[in-house]
């Protein structure tokens, strides 16, 4: 077993490669040094199924099964939108909004998010708030484990703008800003993200358990 205080690798739980640089870059700017894995590099990682009905549940269950795979410490993430006119919606459904149509139509984040903009093609500008939000989770393999949430408030327009992004960026611009997420450069972007947020608390967490 690695020592206390010596760990010097971290998996993140994801097969999303646009994800894992994103995070090393927050980490790194948050000044921890650590060698940032994604589930690539384990082929053999279970595949968990986000069952929670909050994102800090889904992201403590991944987080879990992963540290328990690699014997690593693994730190895992659930994120999505909330918009305001759909009553929250889609919530944790975000990656899977679009249902089979999304599994069919091969590209899962583009068909979610037309389905979003389907759904509010009647709604004027001034109803149209929402926001992202992201519960970042770490776990040890001796059972230590903590969660923290970030929350990034906006509005949707109307047609993708941007190709920096991924998910519902090209369609979400940020409080005071005129460019959508997907506008902005990556870190212009994890200076003021939910994911950015979450996981600048969570590298306070992870130096005190690593």
């Amino acid at each position: 077993m690695t020592a206390a205080g010596a760990w010097t690798s971290v998996v993140l739980a994801t097969h999303n490669a646009k994800k894992v640089p994103e995070v090393r870059g927050i980490l790194a700017g948050a000044g921890l040094d650590v060698d940032l894995i994604g589930l690539d590099g384990y082929p053999g990682a279970p595949d968990v199924a986000e069952t929670e009905t909050t994102f800090a549940g889904n992201a403590l269950l991944k987080a879990r099964a992963i540290a328990e795979h690699t014997g690593l410490p693994a730190i895992a993430d659930d994120s999505g939108l909330r918009v305001d006119e759909l009553k929250g919606m889609p919530g944790v459904l975000s990656a899977r909004w679009s249902g089979r149509f999304g599994t069919r139509s091969g590209d899962k984040d583009a068909a979610n998010l037309e389905l979003v903009l389907d759904q509010l093609a009647d709604t004027p500008e001034e109803r149209r708030g929402a926001e992202f939000v992201c519960a970042a989770a770490v776990a040890l393999p001796s059972g230590d484990e903590g969660v923290l949430e970030g929350v990034l408030r906006g509005r949707l327009i109307t047609e993708p703008r941007g190709t920096n992004g991924f998910g519902y960026d090209p369609v979400f611009v940020p409080e005071g800003e005129t460019r959508t997420a997907a506008e902005l450069d990556p870190a212009e972007k994890n200076a003021i993200s939910h994911r950015g947020i979450a996981f600048r608390l969570l590298a306070a967490k992870l130096r005190e358990l690593l």
